[in-house]
């Protein structure tokens, strides 16, 4: 009998390979990141509000840009990676642009292990869940790396997305957790050309499931919003109808793309 999927390895693999391409893509701006502009969008720049003298954990932060961007507000940041890659150079980036931001290469489901500190905000954004099969474990690193009083910001994909094939002609996928779902695809988001060809494992996970998780680790939802446009231009046959917003060129804004949650810790019961 087949074993269990290894979805840290597979992903870890994968995230490594990919990360030489994203870090030389026109998607990620390298050269406009090291002249100082930022790498955040206007969404959770509103939800996050002042960062002075803050602190943040960063979680799936990537190679580091929107740590160092958090940084650069002012805050004191500890971003987190599964892919040593990705780490390697978010440290890199740190340093050459003089940033005070520190980072750990580990599976967020073992942060316990790595680091003890309570942060003012933890903060995780588009295309990270996907990644990880169980939310209630997610939740609870959350609350356990909060402050009480603190707050988690959360900008993610809408899992209406996740449910359509890749050329968003039709239904593909379960909107609910239906199990690993292991995929390969040529490429990646950020560089379609790129000669590579990798395996993945994601998830689908439905807001009952995003908002359940929260709610059952003291975490008190005290915002909600859903958009009809994605930041990035990382999906299939897409249409820039205002700068730095696309949408699904045949469905327009027929559906949510993204959406943001703001949630509170509170004394635990």
């Amino acid at each position: 009998m087949k074993g269990p999927i290894d979805y840290i390895k597979i992903n870890k693999e994968s995230w490594n390979r990919r990360t030489a391409f994203h870090v030389d893509s026109e998607f990620y701006d390298m050269k406009s990141f090291l002249q100082g502009n930022t790498s955040l969008n206007p969404i959770e720049l509103e939800l996050l509000g002042d960062l002075k003298g803050k602190s943040i954990l960063h979680l799936q932060c990537h190679f580091g840009q929107d740590s160092i961007s958090l940084s650069r507000l002012g805050a004191e940041v500890t971003g987190v990676d599964l892919s040593n890659k990705a780490i390697d150079v978010a440290k890199t980036l740190a340093a050459q642009t003089h940033a005070n931001t520190k980072f750990i290469c580990c599976d967020i489901y073992d942060l316990p292990q790595h680091l003890d500190e309570k942060f003012d905000i933890v903060f995780t954004s588009y295309g990270t869940i996907g990644w990880l099969p169980d939310l209630n474990k997610w939740a609870e690193i959350i609350s356990r790396f909060l402050k009480t009083n603190g707050k988690f910001v959360f900008v993610e994909f809408h899992p209406v997305v996740w449910m359509f094939d890749d050329n968003f002609e039709k239904i593909g996928y379960n909107y609910f957790n239906d199990g690993p779902i292991l995929e390969t695809e040529p490429g990646t988001y950020a560089d379609r050309s790129a000669q590579i060809n990798q395996e993945y494992v994601c998830w689908n996970h439905s807001m009952s499931e995003v908002i359940s998780s929260l709610l059952h680790h003291d975490l008190q939802i005290s915002s909600f919003d859903e958009y009809d446009y994605s930041p990035y231009n990382c999906f299939q046959h897409t249409v820039e109808f205002e700068p730095k917003k696309f949408r699904i060129t045949h469905l327009d804004n027929k559906i949510p793309m993204v959406y943001a949650l703001v949630a509170e810790k509170i004394n635990a019961r």
